[in-house]
């Protein structure tokens, strides 16, 4: 069946879609600009279907131009004027990269760093101005971050901290959730969401001082499942869930927080074939005798191809990763989530809208390498 379409409707579509598109090009969706001209594209496809009158079409048009208007104005960046920024796990990564973009934009920048007489931090001391300080910052030493909030504190004094960029982070060795030693389960609870939530403690008092931002850098692996990443998803799953309830929380004192869940990136955060294969053995030797007759000893060596993959499928260019943290810190109004790196708002949308069956279907597809040895072969699974 045939709907009629009104040239109204017709009028208003194109104009929205080309305004829209306008913006996307200037602005390239930093935040969450995208989603909202892609839920207006839709309103008027079924304003379209519906063929509103000339009246109604006028009223819808002028309301979206109006809305259009203020989420673009809400992209605009603030002036730095000398803000400062703290970011944590400076040492490498998007860490090392946050805190070189920011100096280069005119923040003061506090680079908490693990090690500060490690190549990162003198990397830092030698390439940016003197208005990046380098503190020695592990997130799991709760002395260690008292005495940078003292350095920074002492240095900002009434002008407050302007953002907390919570970074640190780590991978552990990606394998099976029931192979994962639990010191593993445990070391990136440490660092990826208590390490963030004692320095979000400790630094709130400057923030709200500021008026400031909270930015803390989650992962899609804490959005949705990923196969050999129970350790590591658990982690960013408890930080973005923190986040979201500190972002309702804060409002009341004119804090801003922001998420950031990149997708596959090209970083130091996996680690060298040298710690890979030293990681694999201490497994191996901890790993009790009825897991290893079930698994198989070539199933469990297999798991280091994930991390192969890892290396060779991720992007190098870390500079959408830079481009959100900019917008999330500088923007009149910072989106709630940015989700930088290829078709990752799209792999999110359809996670949460897609059958659980068919999303665990191609996620299994994705990443099943070989059958543990109880199973057999795949060919044979099940007979």
């Amino acid at each position: 069946i045939s709907m009629p379409f009104s040239e109204a409707a017709w009028l208003c579509l194109a104009v929205t879609a080309g305004s829209g598109g306008i913006i996307l090009c200037k602005y390239k969706s930093p935040g969450q600009l995208g989603s909202w001209v892609v839920c207006l594209a839709a309103l008027w496809g079924g304003a379209c279907l519906l063929s509103l009158s000339l009246f109604w079409s006028l009223i819808l048009f002028s309301l979206s131009c109006f809305l259009l208007y203020m989420l673009s104005s809400g992209q605009e960046l603030l002036p730095v004027d000398g803000k400062a920024v703290l970011v944590t796990g400076s040492d490498s990564g998007f860490g090392h990269g946050l805190a070189k973009h920011l100096d280069k934009l005119g923040f003061t920048v506090f680079a908490g760093v693990l090690d500060e007489n490690g190549s990162g931090a003198e990397e830092l001391r030698r390439s940016c101005s003197k208005r990046l300080s380098v503190l020695q910052m592990d997130v799991t030493n709760q002395q260690q971050i008292k005495d940078v909030y003292s350095k920074v504190a002492e240095k900002v004094q009434d002008k407050g901290l302007w953002a907390v960029i919570n970074n640190a982070g780590i991978l552990s060795f990606p394998m099976e959730g029931e192979l994962i030693p639990m010191a593993d389960y445990k070391a990136c609870m440490a660092v990826n969401f208590f390490g963030a939530v004692e320095v979000t403690k400790t630094f709130l008092p400057l923030l709200r001082k500021s008026k400031g931002r909270l930015v803390n850098i989650s992962s899609t692996g804490g959005v949705f499942p990923m196969q050999q990443m129970a350790a590591y998803g658990s982690s960013k799953a408890a930080l973005t869930m923190f986040s979201s309830v500190m972002r309702l929380e804060l409002s009341k004192w004119g804090v801003k927080v922001s998420v950031i869940q990149p997708g596959g990136f090209r970083t130091s955060l996996g680690g060298t074939s040298e710690s890979w294969d030293k990681k694999m053995q201490a497994v191996l030797d901890h790993l009790p005798p009825e897991l290893q007759k079930d698994y198989g000893r070539d199933y469990i060596l297999a798991q280091k191809n994930f991390l192969r993959v890892f290396q060779f499928s991720t992007n190098p260019d870390i500079t959408p990763v830079m481009r959100v943290v900019e917008h999330a810190v500088s923007a009149k109004s910072p989106a709630a989530f940015y989700e930088p790196g290829r078709d990752i708002y799209m792999s999110i949308l359809m996670a949460s809208f897609v059958p659980t069956s068919v999303l665990d279907y191609f996620l299994k597809k994705k990443y099943t390498i070989v059958q543990p040895s109880v199973l057999g072969t795949p060919k044979n699974k099940g007979s």
